[in-house]
């Protein structure tokens, strides 16, 4: 009997090792994994609390309160996080769906951002000084802005356009190495201020390099430096250079703009792709983007972004030492968000959409958001392709939510297992 009781503890040791080995081969698996289309069976996913706790090493119960949390932030949307590989948690409500392609606001300014980074290597013959040049020139900008309104802008360069430290005019408050402030005569936000006529007349508000302005025209401008480098429009370059290899369904931009009087064509469409935002993209395709700079730019075998300009990305920047925003991304480094990695790095935009990179925990999340007109089709011209039910309709957002984007964050970082 001793010798039966002897053979099964051995039994159940070797079992348990076996276990762990496979659990760790497909946690470092993780490195090599990339999600082909969703059309080809998409994300690798977990369901059961088990499974989420031995491979993700998440607590189901944990990701399951921050999602009712995400749920009286905003009026549709859902939560996504994706770790070491696997898709463990996807939940939508209002109007959110897989299948919603909704406005994403200035989400799209990070895919500007990403854009660029690949535009500049691939014309870097073209842009020699890369994000230190000067782009106020008949070769970067069109020919009616000549001469400058304002002799400084001669000195923007590119890196200051997608830092927001160029001096544009934006919105309030502004900063000065850390102090804010509040100035007189903010500019006009949203899509009106992500149209050529608009930004590229925008107004300084100091000398480029001296503040930090949150101003939507600022990566428009870098968006027609990209253009004019690429030969083509930033829509039709992102489609080539990131949906297509990342597989990414049907998406494209908020296009349909009637009611802005300046930058559209006689059809009520903008003249050009708002390089301030407006992409308009499904939920595990944004799942896909932000695993793109979790992977430093790589894709399976290719590099699509230089490796170099992601790592600026999520590092607090020379080109705005003033804030902790880098190229169109909120970083963490000064650990202002507390509770999580310092290499936390995050894109949000109106309508309470964020998405997040944090390489440490080997994690991205998407918190999907969204108002009743985001998700219009009228906007994009894509059809619905899902019903809602109506059970938000009429909701109001509760008043004691906070600060959402770093609160769904810390909530998510939460339910990592120790």
């Amino acid at each position: 009997m001793a010798h039966v009781k002897q053979a099964r503890v051995i039994f159940w040791c070797a079992m348990k090792v076996l276990a762990f080995l496979v659990i760790g081969l497909w946690t470092a698996g993780a490195a090599d994994y990339y999600p082909p289309p969703d059309a080809q069976g998409g994300w690798r996913t977990l369901a059961k609390a088990d499974d989420i706790q031995q491979l993700a090493g998440m607590e189901a119960a944990k990701l399951d309160a921050a999602f009712e949390y995400t749920k009286d932030t905003t009026q549709h949307g859902g939560l996504l996080v994706v770790r070491h590989g696997y898709l463990v948690y996807e939940k939508y409500f209002g109007r959110g769906d897989r299948e919603a392609v909704p406005e994403l606001a200035s989400c799209g300014k990070a895919f500007t951002s990403i854009a660029v980074g690949i535009g500049l290597k691939e014309k870097a013959e073209l842009i020699p000084d890369g994000v230190n040049q000067k782009v106020f020139t008949p070769k970067y900008m069109p020919a009616e802005i000549f001469p400058l309104d304002d002799p400084r802008k001669a000195d923007i360069t590119l890196g200051q356009l997608l830092a927001m430290s160029a001096g544009i005019r934006g919105v309030n408050p502004v900063y000065v190495h850390g102090e804010k402030q509040t100035w007189d005569s903010p500019s006009v936000d949203g899509p009106i201020a992500t149209t050529d006529p608009v930004a590229l007349h925008e107004k300084l508000w100091c000398a480029p390099g001296d503040c930090y302005s949150y101003a939507t025209s600022s990566p428009h401008l870098a968006s027609i430096v990209l253009r004019r480098l690429v030969g083509m429009e930033m829509e039709q370059y992102i489609r080539l250079k990131i949906a297509e290899p990342l597989g990414f369904g049907t998406w494209g931009y908020a296009m349909y703009r009637p009611k802005l009087k300046a930058g559209i064509t006689s059809e009520g469409r903008l003249e050009h792709t708002p390089g301030g935002g407006s992409i308009a993209v499904r939920s595990t395709d944004v799942l896909r983007f932000v695993y793109l700079l979790l992977h430093e730019g790589k894709w399976g075998d290719q590099q699509i972004v230089p490796a170099s300009f992601v790592r600026m990305c999520g590092k607090l920047s020379p080109y705005n030492p003033h804030f902790s925003h880098s190229f169109n991304f909120n970083v963490n480094e000064d650990g202002h968000v507390a509770g999580v990695p310092k290499d936390a790095y995050w894109k949000a935009g109106a309508g309470g959409y964020c998405m997040y990179v944090v390489p440490s925990l080997d994690m991205v999340i998407y918190k999907m958001g969204g108002n009743e007109g985001q998700y219009d089709p009228k906007l994009t011209g894509i059809a619905v392709k899902y019903k809602y039910d109506g059970s938000r309709d009429g909701w109001k957002p509760d008043k004691k939510v906070g600060d959402a984007t770093a609160q769904t964050l810390q909530l998510v970082v939460a339910a990592v297992l120790k």
